[in-house]
């Protein structure tokens, strides 16, 4: 038992430290952060904290429009939801 939970551990540990990747573009690509958040707002969302990643992604932390607490990532220039979680 102890063997197959240390394989688990060490097999799911790179996808834990793994960045999340959104773009590769040009900055001057990406769409406008304050228009980009206020798209957000009128789908919504109540953005807490906004930034940009080292990944090139735009990132919020707030919630949805149900309420519920939210991490998301964005691609800055197709604002389309890369990686998103709801707790």
């Amino acid at each position: 038992m102890r063997t197959l939970l240390l394989v688990a551990l060490l097999v799911a540990s790179p996808l834990v430290l793994a960045k999340t990747e959104c773009s590769t573009a040009d900055k001057v690509q990406w769409q406008d952060k304050d228009n980009f958040q206020q798209d957000l707002k009128n789908q919504g969302y109540e953005i807490k904290k906004f930034k940009v990643t080292d990944g090139n992604c735009y990132e919020i932390y707030g919630k949805n429009k149900e309420g519920k607490k939210v991490e998301i990532y964005f691609d800055p220039v197709t604002g389309k939801k890369v990686k998103e979680e709801i707790d």
